[in-house]
């Protein structure tokens, strides 16, 4: 069962021989490719996450539903060459959260419509967050209302569902899509609120008849004090988030999931596997990766052919035009907001490279460079963390080579910090 893997991280744990689990939340065909990629030649399973804004029965802003997003994803699976057993689809912040300006039945209609799709689509994770409050209601909702409506969609989930998915609870995260702010200071979940959101989600499944269900909770959410905004990231801290993790002895079978761990450093990923994070969200961190070397390969082609670089200003024109994706996301004056859109650690650019015309750009940039053996020197100067790879064989220095070796070196830190 191809999550048996997420069943044993407590276990795991508890015997002092922690592992980790990489969760790749992005529908980025690269950062899919990457991954399986990756996958392949680690032998490694491999756990990939659409969440509720993505992916739903209407399409999100991918424009996928469940069963299509996974049709996308074994396509790249069967070009890969990656064994499609060892394939974990996840569906995180499966809650009301696109519809939440919608009174709370209208709302939860759709819900319920969406949960049943990702179930129907054999998705076999399910983050169950209904944490935020509908029109009228409340911006977040206490415990108990989240636990509710909670085990009301897992009842769904187990109604649609082919085989038995497991279950991820709590959500003290932002919401889909990330912080609005610069982050300048974080509440860790303190070790009793972990242990009654446990508490409360179980009398609610009980209550549904649910008690098979869950048990199949693997995870739980919670704040360990890390988290990025536009500008800074928020170190891991061991020492401030002791109390937490020592709190996990009182939750047996288990462990907890770590959203927004984009961009810490390898010790820190490392730590929190070691204290029982032990499945690590990775998204924009990725897409920043592969803008880094998009860019990067459009000035080695301007070096080249002696010609302007043209792909950032092919994407300033599209987020200028089309601004829904980053405009409320960037505050300050108009050069900073101008940065934001393409250096921002919150990526928000990330919306942009499926647009027709930034599929355009980058195709025709591919075209440019072709197969050709880039200059090592320009390599060194314009994508600087690929040049030991390239001098010690280890990446060809081509256009498409660098571009996922560059999302695969994130995602190498995160498998190592995973054991």
């Amino acid at each position: 069962m191809s999550t048996d893997l997420l069943r044993s991280l407590s276990l795991l744990h508890r015997s002092g021989k922690p592992k980790g689990v990489t969760s790749v939340c992005s529908a980025h065909p690269g950062v899919i490719r990457a991954t399986l990629s990756h996958g392949r030649r680690t032998g490694k399973p491999a756990l990939i996450e659409a969440t509720c804004n993505q992916v739903n029965q209407d399409g999100g802003y991918t424009g996928m539903t469940p069963a299509a997003f996974r049709q996308f994803v074994e396509n790249i699976a069967k070009e890969e060459n990656f064994d499609i057993s060892k394939l974990i689809l996840g569906g995180d912040h499966l809650g009301p959260n696109p519809w939440k300006h919608l009174p709370v039945d209208e709302a939860f209609d759709k819900t319920r419509t969406m949960v049943a799709a990702y179930a129907a689509a054999g998705f076999e994770k399910i983050h169950l967050d209904c944490s935020m409050g509908c029109a009228g209601e409340p911006i977040a909702l206490g415990d108990e209302a989240t636990a509710s409506r909670a085990a009301e969609l897992a009842f769904v989930a187990e109604r649609h569902a082919s085989a038995s998915p497991v279950y991820v609870i709590g959500t003290e995260v932002p919401v889909p899509g990330g912080a609005l702010e610069e982050v300048e200071q974080l509440e860790i979940t303190s070790a009793n609120a972990a242990r009654e959101t446990v508490e409360i989600h179980r009398s609610f499944f009980a209550a549904r008849g649910l008690e098979g269900a869950f048990e199949r909770v693997v995870g739980l959410v919670v704040q360990p004090g890390v988290e990025f905004g536009n500008q800074n990231v928020v170190a891991y801290n061991p020492v401030a988030a002791r109390s937490l993790s020592a709190s996990l002895h009182s939750l047996p079978n288990i462990i907890f999931e770590a959203h927004s761990t984009d961009y810490q450093t390898p010790a820190a990923l490392r730590a929190l596997v070691r204290d029982g994070y032990a499945i690590l969200k990775v998204g924009p961190g990725l897409t920043f990766a592969l803008r880094e070397a998009l860019y990067g390969l459009d000035l080695i082609a301007a070096e080249l052919n002696g010609t302007p670089p043209s792909l950032k200003a092919t994407m300033e024109n599209l987020m200028i035009k089309e601004p829904q994706h980053w405009a409320k996301y960037y505050p300050g004056a108009a050069n900073e907001q101008r940065i934001q859109r393409h250096f921002s650690y919150s990526d928000r650019i990330r919306y942009y490279w499926t647009h027709p015309s930034a599929l355009k750009a980058v195709a025709e940039l591919m075209v440019r460079l072709g197969d050709d053996l880039l200059p090592e020197t320009l390599v060194s100067q314009h994508l600087a963390m690929a040049w030991p790879e390239v001098m010690n064989g280890l990446t060809p220095p081509t256009a498409a080579a660098l571009t996922q070796a560059a999302i695969t070196r994130v995602l190498t830190t995160y498998a190592d910090a995973c054991g």
